[in-house]
């Protein structure tokens, strides 16, 4: 609907062109511009993107070495602490052989001390009866002697 402007007052074809067309220009320009600053955050979006992804990719390989440093210490300490467990069995087997080895050491020396004693007391018994035997025979000997002086 082209309106042409009158002398009377009416909407001229040639002024409302120029409004649309204004009108068309400025929506064309905030169209250019809606578009740029879309192009900017998709740039934005992308760069963020790309970073994350880099950032994904060094954690992921952080990630693995630490699995591989992990993995040779979990080894080294289940197999020290498997080390551990059996020397842990030999020490309280040892112990326990060790106490019953004691009991009879202890044992031994108490029948030792007791049969050392007994030879004690024999010794000394044996040295009387010979000490004794000795003076009876000097006895019978001094007897015999005065028997043949007489």
């Amino acid at each position: 609907m082209n309106n042409v402007e009158t002398k009377e007052g009416g909407v001229s074809v040639d002024g409302n062109d120029a409004e649309e067309k204004r009108a068309v220009a400025m929506f064309l320009a905030r169209e250019e511009e809606i578009e740029k600053k879309k192009m900017q955050v998709k740039e934005k979006v992308r760069f963020q993107l790309n970073r994350a992804e880099e950032e994904t990719r060094r954690l992921a390989r952080v990630w693995e070495e630490l699995e591989v440093l992990t993995d040779p210490m979990r080894k080294e300490v289940v197999t020290v602490r498997k080390k551990i467990d059996n020397a842990n069995r030999e020490v309280r087997s040892l112990g326990q052989s060790c106490k019953k080895k004691e009991k009879e050491y202890r044992e031994a020396m108490e029948a030792f001390r007791l049969k050392n004693n007994e030879k004690n007391q024999l010794t000394i018994t044996l040295v009387e009866l010979v000490k004794e035997s000795e003076k009876c025979r000097l006895k019978k000997l001094e007897e015999l002697n005065k028997i043949m002086d007489s």
